[in-house]
């Protein structure tokens, strides 16, 4: 074993990879994923469930045991019980009369920012006192403008509001200044946590700081110390304020200056390859947590002409103590979690920032809108150490650390109940021995100086020698199609090398299916698009991806064509022959209704055979279809198939493995009359699925036999593009269960 490959499963953890520092098992625990709560379930008794909801802002109350956060569509700030957070319940909807932008809870009220502006000329907004022992609210102050982050002081004496009145975009092409400028507004509390001046808030006037735009703060989040000094950051015009809130003087002003992220996707496509770097880029800085009193962490998202990519670590007195460079970037590449549409943006996006003291250790959690994820660093006062990577589910936005429970809490606000994408808050428990997660990690393309990016793992098949290695195939979500190499002998298992698919005909293929062919190199399905001009297609390409062969359907078929077609494929022997049987996800305009077909194809005379599969019925109340998503051979003639719905979360209802035997039946040419399989069911995947405490994974899309007789599933990730973007490797135990 490489010195490289050691260190990698000693420290559980992808640092070694990608050039961080690695916190070693010994050193420190783990957060485990314990529950997925989505926001629906908050909505009153009779409504909607696909009514949108959202989960944006989230805060605590002091003793950790309520939830608070805003919702922006229904205009409302939504708090849950979670004093046991493997069984939250909603406790109440508050409704605002206007968006809520932020909130943050006191020790006797919770307190939310509302936008109530008309236009971005008019900005308006208030501060909502929300009384935690009625769940009303019992004063509006004024805000002098339009919200964004709301922040309480750790004393409980001050609440300080980023007012933003953000900018239009599609006026002047988004260009600043646009008036009115912004201002942090500033309340002070009594004991009782009531603002003593309500009805005249203190405005701290940021005019005049920035080198970009200074007639036109922006002020986008806040964040303050035990020494009731505000840290303010002004994405938009990259800059940085701090401010006593006591005096309401600025204390200190700089510039976020720029950041370069080396060896990262920089170009228009779709592809997690190290295509270029993010050079000099504004940092231009969203959300903000103070380390200590001395320290503090900005999310460099970017917003107006910049976003480096990273986070950063600052001096109060405005010094650079540490910037992530390419580490979020190298992060998404390796766990598959790289947004490749974003590559030309902002990639990662890191948005949020919190801090926390878990085990003893300060801990910065720093999460990728874009990515779907958190990353998770130990604090040393130099240079942070990678700990963790945590899956979340769509679009993670608030960041929340709970050490007083040992719990870290991520707020998702992506929901769309038509596209099967609802928002969620996903909790983690600190105290595990190990991460869980990822099943799947990229070793470095020592070509690119960058982990081997991946993603939309659409197939697996088993080396037939090797019980330690797999073979992978994206799917068509990325511009090329690759076949990858895995190891899985350790945990995660680890993609060691890939080749590119070349040689075919068409614009892009959409590789569905993969099976090792007895004579060498492979055999491919790709799924065809009528629509994009993408034919269905059985491929023998060698193992060094060059097409030999691309094997076309009879054109009597291709008539009757629909989307959903070629998905898994095998070879198999049967009567003295080597045949090749492809899985047909859904039924085609020839086939009765609940029918797909399994086609067979010969290689040595060239032709095709046809038999019907009985797909099940859908079983969710959502509706939806199922269809097959992969064929195995298990020798004899018999075979395991992949069957599921097109339904994640808890309307996931059909994800199983049925057995099916071509023993006794003759295939039959296209336009006869095709023999109806029977089908034996023989495995419920759905709790393997559900192991991981979130969103049920809609689409478990490879399945493969080692050689030593170990059953190995794996989802499509559908390349993080609304969708959560884990990847499930799944041992699902001996073959032998199937029997």
């Amino acid at each position: 074993m490489s010195d490289l490959r050691g260190r990698f499963l000693k420290s559980v953890s992808l640092a070694v990879l990608v050039g961080l520092g690695a916190v070693s098992a010994a050193q420190a625990d783990y957060f485990e994923r314990i529950n997925t709560y989505p926001v629906y379930k908050t909505l009153p008794e009779g409504a909607d469930k696909a009514t949108e909801t959202v989960a944006e802002i989230i805060y605590a109350s002091k003793d950790g045991r309520t939830l608070a956060f805003t919702d922006s569509p229904g205009d409302s700030i939504v708090f849950v019980n979670a004093a046991n957070p493997l069984n939250i319940q909603p406790t109440a909807r508050v409704d605002l009369g206007g968006e809520p932008t932020s909130v943050a809870v006191g020790e006797k009220a919770a307190y939310a920012g509302v936008n109530t502006s008309e236009d971005f000329i008019n900005a308006s907004g208030h501060l909502a006192v929300i009384a935690l022992n009625e769940m009303g609210v019992t004063a509006k102050c004024d805000a002098k403008g339009q919200p964004d982050s709301v922040a309480i002081s750790p004393d409980g004496k001050f609440v300080a509001i980023a007012i933003e009145n953000e900018r239009d975009e599609d006026l002047n092409d988004g260009v600043i200044p646009q008036m009115p400028a912004g201002h942090l507004a500033v309340f002070d509390l009594d004991e009782n946590g009531v603002p003593t001046n309500c009805d005249a808030v203190r405005i701290v006037d940021l005019t005049g700081f920035a080198d970009v735009a200074p007639t036109d703060p922006e002020p986008e989040f806040v964040s303050i110390n035990s020494q009731n000094q505000a840290v303010v950051t002004l994405q938009e015009n990259n800059h940085i304020a701090i401010v006593d809130l006591a005096s309401g003087d600025v204390v200190a002003n700089f510039s976020a200056g720029a950041a370069t992220a080396e060896n990262v996707p920089v170009k228009k496509a779709r592809m997690s390859d190290a295509s270029g770097s993010s050079e000099n880029v504004l940092r231009e800085p969203d959300a903000v947590a103070w380390i200590d009193d001395e320290r503090f962490v900005t999310a460099n998202e970017g917003d107006y002409e910049g976003g480096s990519r990273g986070f950063t670590i600052w001096s109060a007195k405005g010094d650079v103590l540490f910037d992530s460079g390419n580490q979020m970037e190298h992060l998404g590449m390796s766990h598959g979690h790289y947004p490749a549409k974003r590559a030309h943006k902002k990639g990662t996006e890191p948005e949020g920032v919190a801090v926390g003291t878990f085990g003893g250790e300060t801990l910065i959690f720093v999460n990728s809108e874009r990515g779907n994820f958190v990353a998770v660093y130990k604090d040393t006062g130099g240079a942070p150490e990678f700990v963790q990577f945590l899956p979340t589910h769509v679009g993670p936005e608030g960041l929340l650390a709970i050490p007083s429970r040992d719990l870290f809490v991520v707020a998702n606000e992506v929901d769309s109940a038509e596209d099967n994408v609802r928002s969620h808050i996903s909790l983690y428990k600190f105290g595990a021995d190990a991460p869980s997660y990822p099943s799947v990690v990229s070793d470095r393309d020592p070509e690119k100086g960058a982990p081997i990016g991946w993603g939309a793992i659409s197939a697996l098949a088993a080396d037939p020698s090797d019980a330690n290695k797999l073979f992978a195939v994206s799917d068509s979500f990325y511009d090329d199609a690759r076949i990858y190499t895995m190891d899985i002998s350790s945990k995660p298992a680890m993609i060691t090398s890939y080749v590119t698919v070349t040689g075919f005909d068409q614009e892009r293929l959409d590789l569905e299916g993969i099976a090792i062919a007895k004579d060498g190199g492979f055999w491919l399905a790709s799924e065809g698009h009528p629509k994009n001009e993408r034919e269905h297609l059985l491929l023998k390409v060698g193992t060094d991806g060059v097409i030999s062969e691309q094997i076309t359907l009879p054109q009597s078929l291709i008539d009757q064509a629909k989307r959903f077609s070629f998905e898994g494929v095998t070879e198999f022997e049967m009567n003295g022959q080597t045949l090749v049987a492809v899985a047909v996800q859904r039924e085609w305009n020839d086939d009765p209704k609940g029918h797909t077909k399994i086609a067979i194809y010969n290689p040595a005379d060239k032709s095709w055979g046809f038999v019907h599969y009985p797909l099940d019925a859908p079983k969710s109340a959502a509706g939806g279809w199922v269809g097959l998503s992969e064929i195995v051979s298990l020798g004899e003639g018999d075979f395991a198939v992949l069957e599921r719905d097109n339904k994640g979360g808890e309307d996931a209802a059909i994800k199983q493995i049925t057995v099916i035997s071509l023993k006794d039946v003759v295939p039959a040419a296209h336009g006869e009359t095709l023999p109806v399989l029977k089908k034996r069911y023989a495995m419920d995947i759905l709790p393997a699925m559900a192991e991981g405490k979130g969103w049920v994974l809609d689409k478990p899309e490879g399945l493969a036999i080692t050689a030593d007789g170990h059953l190995i599933l794996v989802t499509d990730n559908d390349g993080v593009d609304d969708a959560p973007g884990e990847t499930q490797l799944i041992n699902l135990g001996p073959a032998s269960r199937l029997n």
